[in-house]
């Protein structure tokens, strides 16, 4: 139940703080009290947008906050919106989200706005309502969270086959581009040793003239480096008993003449190794040209990076199988879940079908009470050929005030019946949803007299079992329940009109009575009848 309510700085509402007790409850007051203004304070609570307009003093925060008592727990919602239109939300003190507040409040309150007799024409209403009576709630529910997983799978399924036809039309080109780099064989390094390979076939016969004459000059039997480093050796050794530093340098001779001879062998054998080949040569040159093509064609300027275009490539034919093998399980899941939500449809449908003849008795019954003797109402499920969100099933509500042809019940009932309907709707729907507090604001719009009396009859039941709120301008419903409270306007000492609430009672609750009875003048025979609707002698 709704225990505590408390309004700041919104509308007309400067501030407020009221507690409401168990039961029935009823909110009256003249035309533009604020009994709307009072509503849609606890509707922004409640997770409504929030519009800066709203707040009264520009200069400080508007709050609304409530405390809801439901199964021995206290439930404390506060929403804060500031002048800067930023909103906050708060549960038990902790921040939360709108959509948090919303589930939560869902389960706490029941608002039935002015006008949700629309919601009569609502397939999705009509639905929800035979569900709640047939107990379907965990079936529905369970099936929701499925469907939802199978809408999900069916997208990403979607997704994928768009990937799979891309790739698949792509796949001759990547897998030719593959082809062609992978039949290159390439090799990290070859390029620098291809280029100096082809410098040296391109210049054998230059090369080997060098190296022969440098080994002629080693090997000349005349006048060779060796033999003529060997004299001067010689020629040092016998003159070094007169110079004592001569042996160090005829040492240094004999290690040059050493070296020399090393050297001598080194270009021998490179001699030897020279090899003239145009069929080399020519091999070399087309290797190099069709790497420098790819590296071209490919707009890298390294055998490296045309290493990595072929692994790209094949990791994108790679991916095409994956995008294969991928399906196949995805199309199991979409499947699975297909036959999932198939089987609890039917189950829902068979259950739908089997309460919507008691469904229809129960709600027929109840609307005879409220001075339509002769209606009839009538709750037919017609079956879809394909499930959706809502099942297999569509639920139409049928209606006669007067008996004879039924037609759909938005089509046929006048703005007082639709109240009446929406009314025993409501009622039903409180023993079966266990809603702690509901929220009745003027769903007596269209009716009078002994309609108005029987309408807060049924109100006041429904207030044995649960807290109900009842914003009404009937005398007859008014004078139901025992908690009475009025809306009202006044100025403060600033002469600025400001929105208020009281509880009243005793001879303040008549003259309300009454007033409603007869307006702003309240004639003896108003006060009269304002104490036989109280039950007041």
């Amino acid at each position: 139940m709704l225990q505590r309510l408390t309004i700041s700085n919104y509308a007309l509402i400067d501030s407020l703080d009221i507690s409401f007790p168990e039961g029935l409850i009823i909110i009256t007051g003249e035309t533009g009290a604020g009994k709307s203004i009072l509503l849609g304070a606890l509707s922004l609570l409640l997770g409504a947008k929030s519009d800066v307009s709203v707040i009264k003093d520009t200069t400080r925060n508007c709050v609304v906050e409530a405390e809801f008592e439901v199964d021995d727990r206290l439930y404390i919602l506060r929403r804060v919106v500031s002048p800067n239109g930023r909103s906050r939300v708060f549960i038990d003190d902790e921040p939360a989200s709108i959509d948090e507040i919303k589930e939560l409040s869902s389960k706490l309150i029941d608002i039935h706005a002015q006008n949700q007799q629309l919601l009569l024409a609502n397939p999705h209403f009509q639905l929800s309502v035979l569900d709640s009576f047939a107990g379907l709630g965990r079936q529905v529910e369970e099936y929701n969270k499925l469907y939802d997983e199978y809408v999900a799978a069916k997208s990403e399924l979607a997704t994928l086959d768009r990937k799979i036809e891309e790739v698949s039309g792509n796949r001759d080109y990547i897998e030719y581009q593959y082809t062609k780099l992978a039949e290159a064989n390439l090799q990290t390094d070859e390029l620098a040793e291809l280029e100096q390979e082809q410098t040296k076939l391109a210049n054998s016969e230059s090369i080997k003239s060098d190296l022969s004459k440098i080994c002629s000059l080693f090997t000349n039997e005349d006048s060779s480096l060796s033999s003529t480093l060997k004299e001067i050796e010689n020629l040092i050794s016998q003159n070094s008993d007169y110079f004592t530093d001569l042996r160090a340098l005829q040492e240094r001779v004999e290690s040059a003449r050493i070296d020399l001879k090393d050297v001598e062998e080194d270009i021998s054998i490179k001699f030897e190794n020279v090899v003239s080949s145009p069929e080399r040569l020519a091999y070399v040159e087309d290797r190099l040209s069709l790497l420098y093509d790819l590296m071209r064609k490919y707009s890298v300027s390294t055998i490296e990076e045309l290493i990595e275009k072929r692994d790209q490539f094949a990791s994108e034919l790679e991916q095409g199988v994956d995008f294969q093998n991928e399906r196949e399980s995805l199309q199991k899941k979409v499947d699975n879940l297909s036959c999932q939500c198939s089987d609890i449809a039917e189950n829902i449908h068979e259950a739908r079908v089997n309460n919507a003849k008691p469904l229809s008795e129960v709600l027929q019954s109840s609307i005879r009470t409220l001075e339509m003797d002769s209606a009839l109402f009538n709750v037919e499920v017609v079956k879809r050929d394909m499930w959706g969100r809502d099942g297999q099933d569509s639920v139409i509500f049928n209606f006669t005030a007067n008996g004879g042809a039924m037609n759909e019940l938005a089509k046929s009932a006048s703005g007082g019946e639709l109240s009446r309907v929406m009314l025993c709707i409501k009622a039903l729907l409180a023993k079966y949803v266990g809603m702690p507090t509901m929220i009745f604001d003027e769903i007596d719009t269209g009716v009078s007299g002994r309609i108005a009396d029987k309408m807060g009859l049924v109100i006041g039941q429904m207030g044995e079992n649960m807290q109900v709120f009842a914003i009404t301008h009937l005398p007859q419903v008014a004078s139901k329940g025992e908690a009475h409270f009025l809306v009202y306007k006044e100025k403060d000492t600033d002469n600025v009109v400001k929105s208020n609430i009281k509880r009243i009672d005793g001879q303040q609750r008549i003259e309300e009575i009454a007033r409603m009875l007869s307006g702003s003048s309240l004639s003896p025979e108003a006060i009269a009848n304002a104490k036989v609707l109280l039950g007041i002698d």
